[in-house]
């Protein structure tokens, strides 16, 4: 398994016990959603590993405990502390109307209200404090904030996004 075909499901940030239980600081809106996971891929190294969970529950909101089949001693959990979790891409539930997940809309066109097509969805960047398209129109490059307000419709169909930028931003690029 490939990280390009997995998410991100979150981070071994503890030990639980001394029986090799570690929590998890899940990256999600919906924890529950990861309690009765049977495995899991755990990147060591440049690998992702699969391990089989024993047991797996919620601890105080976002953390999961897990108990691996392969982990039951202190020092087996510190060989896998600070790994990062995955799960393949087919486990992600699905979302409907505007939501949806950043890998899913690449590729997708882009029609603004005033400027029609702007270009096409080449990725997301979420390393700024604000996360933004980056949508690619010819040689030009052009950067739209991920927000609510600016997305006025999603279609997976069409593969489009109807959005209506702030005032002057579209223009800024393509001037």
């Amino acid at each position: 398994m490939r990280k390009s075909d997995c998410f991100y499901l979150g981070k071994i940030v503890s030990k639980y016990s001394f029986k090799g239980e570690v929590l998890v600081k899940l990256d999600t809106d919906d924890p529950e959603v990861y309690e009765k996971m049977e495995s899991v891929f755990v990147s060591l190294g440049n690998n992702l590993i699969p391990f089989f969970i024993d047991k797996c529950r919620l601890h105080k909101s976002n953390l999961l405990r897990i108990d691996f089949e392969e982990v039951k001693n202190e020092s087996d959990a510190d060989r896998i502390m600070g790994s990062e979790l995955y799960l393949p891409l087919t486990l992600l539930p699905k979302l409907t109307g505007n939501k949806f997940y950043y890998h899913e809309i690449i590729n997708f066109t882009v029609i603004d209200d005033i400027h029609g097509n702007i270009g096409i969805v080449t990725g997301v960047n979420d390393s700024t404090a604000q996360a933004l398209f980056e949508i690619q129109k010819n040689d030009k490059q052009i950067l739209i904030p991920v927000r609510d307000e600016i997305i006025s419709k999603l279609d997976r169909e069409t593969k489009t996004i109807y959005i209506s930028a702030p005032e002057g931003l579209v223009d800024l690029y393509l001037s």
